[in-house]
């Protein structure tokens, strides 16, 4: 009998129940599911940082956390945690649902679709977009999200290039890696899609600088991590025009304040995180793998690597 506890905020358990009984059936396994356990009995955790759950000591016989969520800067640091701890990647309604989001607001800003959507002074300006090819996009941030979002990108015409620590082979895409490739992956780029995890290298990586090297007039898509943006140099590119607009859909702190300038920015379109949602049914799948593989003592899929932070 194996013991696993969802540990995740409460109206989640509602969500997660069938799913999860339907993918460990699936699989053949004998357990016991349940948000509430006897810690000396646990022996997976699924986990949502908001749990409530970060002294991971209290579960002895634990041999893995496996992570809701694709980021984990919430708990890879916990000092409690010396278990493998494997984060939410192959999820296809996760990469489906970025890949969605991602290729609307890069479609909407590359047409110019809000001046036609918000035209109160009924202007008619005749002045067509260029096409696809001549509209270069950057995705900072290529591993699972990152190409699925090029290689969509890269079929609708536009000319993309990733970026990532270490340089993928995505056909059709220009890919660079390492972080001496950093500058020239932003050059010239009329529209950067972030979708770095969040570690103390990524913190503020689009500082005033970088973006200082984007075309002039340049979109910024943030569905990744608040803090990968420098706000107040964000608020002075979108103030001289170096930046034309930021589409975001993460921050420092969500829900975002009231009056946080964003709010009111002409130039800001604010997103409420829901660029991408674990999807119950395709995650659960994912969770029952991952449990099936610890008691064949097969390795863990997506395991964080904890020196990298993601």
């Amino acid at each position: 009998m194996i013991h696993i506890l969802f540990a995740a905020a409460p109206d989640r358990w509602a969500q997660y129940e069938h799913p999860l009984t339907r993918a460990l059936d699936a699989l053949g396994l004998d357990y016991v599911l349940s948000p509430e356990m006897d810690p000396a009995q646990v022996e997976y955790i699924v986990y949502a940082p908001n749990s409530g759950h970060d002294d991971f000591s209290l579960f002895p016989r634990a041999r893995a956390v496996l992570n809701l969520w694709a980021g984990v800067e919430n708990v890879v640091n916990n000092p409690t945690l010396t278990i493998p701890l494997a984060r939410m990647v192959d999820d296809e309604g996760l990469t489906q649902g970025m890949v969605e989001w991602v290729t609307g607001h890069v479609l909407r800003h590359h047409l110019g679709m809000d001046a036609h959507i918000v035209n109160p002074d009924r202007r008619w300006v005749p002045v067509a977009p260029p096409l696809a090819r001549d509209r270069p996009v950057t995705i900072l941030g290529f591993g699972t999200l990152g190409q699925a979002c090029g290689r969509a990108l890269a079929g609708l015409g536009f000319e993309v290039t990733g970026w990532a620590r270490s340089a993928k082979d995505v056909p059709g895409v220009r890919t660079l890696g390492g972080d001496d490739t950093l500058d020239t992956a932003l050059a010239g780029a009329q529209i950067v899609v972030l979708l770095l995890p969040l570690t103390e290298a990524t913190r503020n990586v689009l500082d005033a600088r970088r973006l200082s090297l984007l075309a002039p007039g340049a979109v910024v898509l943030n569905p990744g991590r608040g803090p990968l943006i420098d706000d107040d140099a964000l608020l002075a590119a979108l103030d001289s025009g170096q930046v034309s607009h930021a589409t975001l859909d993460v921050f420092r702190v969500e829900p975002l304040p009231q009056d946080h300038p964003f709010w009111a920015h002409p130039k800001v379109t604010v997103c409420p995180h829901i660029a991408s949602e674990t999807r119950p049914d395709s995650a659960a799948r994912v969770i029952a793998e991952n449990i099936r593989r610890g008691e064949s003592g097969e390795p863990f899929l997506h395991l964080v690597d904890r020196a990298a932070g993601y």
